[in-house]
């Protein structure tokens, strides 16, 4: 693991590093908040999951989590969203390929060699995570945005147990009945692949989630047809989730309306932690 940079942020460390991913067979980067806590011994994680277009880099310096994860004493990971390199596959297409992992693992050709993302985030990041920084691999939760929203939904729901709570900001919550889903899983998991498998809403209905969840969408949310969030709520309402999906008026999908709510969903996550 190599540290690209290291900046003093209230009163904690904000660190961008890499490493070789044997998952994803490139170097990945990723960034991480270390509150001041982390100083006295391990401190609590967030993984925050980016969505479409995004690196490592979007959230960590547009979301404003640094300050509220100082206050309350927890760390926060921005993993990229994608494998990346001159011998990675791609697309012309902003919505697939580099910058489009959608979090799941490639099967298909050209890109199964490198779009292992869900094994990077599941079991290849943490590894690097706890055996490197001051974390406290039993207190963990998950976040995302849009396509990270569907990762940190999905992940949460296929590792139960691991994460004590699960928020999202407009997350895509149907993929397999999406535009933002079907070509993505067309192209890296196959026409007769189990898509349902890698769904938010069709999990939910199968086995519930084992944590609470909060999500946040904008009532102008310009992707609003794509993200079918009404599907999410009538399934975690029919397992009887504990949850709360807000919808905030006159919000759009822009970090803008991420960092307006940055507090709550770092505050919703140290109160699962810390319990």
């Amino acid at each position: 693991m190599e540290i690209q940079s290291d900046n003093r942020a209230f009163g904690g460390r904000q660190i961008v590093a890499s490493h070789p991913s044997e998952a994803c067979g490139c170097d990945m980067t990723f960034g991480l908040y270390l509150p001041p806590q982390a100083e006295e011994g391990p401190v609590p994680l967030i993984w925050y999951l980016s969505g479409l277009t995004c690196t490592h880099e979007n959230a960590m310096t547009k979301a404003a989590a640094q300050g509220w994860c100082a206050e309350y004493g927890v760390a926060m990971v921005f993993p990229d969203t994608s494998p990346r390199g001159a011998d990675v596959a791609n697309d012309d297409a902003y919505d697939l390929g580099q910058g489009a992992g959608f979090y799941v693992n490639a099967t298909q050709a050209p890109w199964a060699p490198h779009f292992q993302m869900e094994s990077y985030i599941a079991d290849e990041l943490p590894r690097v995570l706890f055996n490197n920084f001051p974390l406290d691999e039993t207190l963990q939760s998950i976040c995302g945005h849009s396509m990270g929203g569907h990762g940190a939904l999905t992940l949460a729901m296929k590792h139960p147990g691991r994460f004590a709570s699960v928020s999202a900001f407009a997350p895509i919550c149907n993929p397999s009945q999406s535009d933002w889903g079907r070509k993505q899983f067309t192209a890296y998991l196959g026409e007769d692949a189990d898509w349902e498998a890698h769904d938010a809403t069709c999990l939910m209905r199968k086995g519930g989630i084992d944590a609470p969840v909060l999500i946040d969408t904008g009532t102008d949310d310009q992707f609003g047809d794509l993200l079918m969030t009404e599907e999410l709520a009538g399934a975690m309402s029919e397992k009887r989730v504990e949850h709360s999906l807000r919808m905030q008026k006159g919000y759009d999908h822009s970090y803008f309306f991420i960092s307006s709510f940055m507090e709550d969903h770092v505050a919703f996550h140290a109160e699962a932690l810390w319990r």
